[in-house]
């Protein structure tokens, strides 16, 4: 399933995937700015998995954080209306709580 398949929230900051809100990309990043931070994220995936010591995974998975930083995906986050985020609770224990009752089963169902 691809990222489009999941309930994305209306003002696009979150998407939906095992019942838990998952910050999106800063759209604000210009495309090339994007396109190395997702090789550099998907490098660092790539050592994690084929990391031979906890060391070796340490730092891949700091890789990780980094790479997922610079997308906007965690740390400080990319709107400034002072809305916190929310990412990691189920949408129906966020502010998104009626837009999330107010979708379909099939949408539901496709972010759980």
């Amino acid at each position: 399933m691809s990222a489009k398949d999941y309930p994305e929230t209306p003002d696009g900051r979150y998407f939906v995937s095992n019942g838990r809100l998952w910050r999106r990309t800063n759209p604000a990043l210009d495309d090339t700015t994007r396109r190395a931070a997702v090789k550099a994220l998907m490098q660092a995936r790539r050592a994690v998995g084929q990391a031979s010591d906890e060391a070796e995974t340490r730092a891949a998975r700091d890789r990780v954080d980094l790479a997922k930083r610079d997308l906007g995906e965690r740390g400080p986050v990319w709107w400034d209306d002072g809305a916190p985020d929310e990412g990691g609770k189920h949408p129906k224990n966020s502010s998104y709580a009626d837009w999330w009752t107010g979708l379909d089963a099939e949408a539901q169902a496709r972010g759980t």
